[in-house]
């Protein structure tokens, strides 16, 4: 065993010495209370983790539980756009009210308090947490089972803020199924390990196409890699989403909320598991 340099971020072990340096999380407004929060991630851009954030929450708003979204990707916000919501944020001198979908699901996005919508968000790592940081504490969120937090790609400044401001109980990664997921998954899984944030499984995304005469799966970028992945570092593959453009269409009408499948109900099933544990 190797002598302890006392520097706990580059360090797994759960020793003495991170106890009681364990992070002290941002609270929460006294309005509010949030029971689970789950975080939705990729080590890459252009994945679907937005897409699973927003099929996820409405699955589980489905299952009769009060769910909100905290899109964390400052600089790409889409959640909105997918749960048409146009409407801006309200609030006074000292909190937030998130905006509430067509179903009730709450809703906190750097959109909604932009003039436009289309204005670009120029700023540096330090502000961007700040307001990560405000969505979560100055926020009223009112009486969730599951918050889902849309992260950004990578393993920067904002997945760093989020995982030591705010007690993520679970982390998803969703990947595609290109050569490269291995590289995704297991930066993801080490980045997941070094903040102590249990990994709940994968998700594969545009994992094939389905044709239109006979039904038949096409796997266009090639079939198990995400499955081997997962098996390799002992993950479950918690659901394959289809290229569909019925998704597509319904996300940029702003009606992701009349979805129909069942692709991601092993996920849903997990998270759902993830509640019952306390109770």
């Amino acid at each position: 065993m190797s002598e302890c340099t006392h520097d706990c971020s580059t360090c797994t072990a759960n020793c003495s010495s991170r106890a009681a340096t364990a992070p002290q999380f941002d609270p929460l407004s006294e309005l509010s209370s949030v029971k689970k929060v789950i975080a939705v991630a990729s080590g890459k851009g252009g994945v679907g983790k937005s897409m699973v954030t927003s099929l996820l929450a409405v699955l589980l708003q489905r299952r009769g539980y009060r769910v909100a979204i905290l899109d964390a990707d400052i600089t790409g916000p889409s959640i909105p756009r997918a749960f048409g919501i146009t409407s801006r944020a309200t609030g006074t001198d000292t909190c937030l009210f998130p905006c509430d979908s067509k179903t009730g699901i709450q809703i906190m996005s750097v959109n909604l308090l932009l003039e436009n919508t289309t204005d670009p968000v120029v700023w540096r790592g330090p502000v961007i947490s700040g307001v990560i940081k405000q969505f979560w504490s100055e926020v009223v969120w009112n009486d969730v089972d599951f918050m889902l937090i849309d992260m950004p790609p990578g393993t920067g400044d904002v997945p760093l803020t989020v995982f030591q401001s705010i007690p993520v109980d679970a982390l998803v990664t969703v990947t595609s199924p290109q050569e490269l997921v291995s590289m995704v998954v297991e930066k993801a899984v080490r980045m997941a390990e070094l903040m102590n944030v249990p990994m709940l499984g994968l998700v594969e995304n545009m994992s094939y196409a389905e044709c239109p005469d006979c039904g038949k799966k096409l796997y266009l970028f090639g079939e198990g890699k995400t499955s081997e992945v997962a098996e390799r570092h002992s993950l479950p593959l918690l659901g394959e989403l289809p290229i569909n453009h019925k998704l597509a269409a319904a996300a940029d009408k702003g009606m992701i909320e009349l979805f129909d499948g069942n692709w991601l109900d092993k996920l849903a099933d997990a998270v759902e598991a993830l509640g019952k544990e306390e109770e």
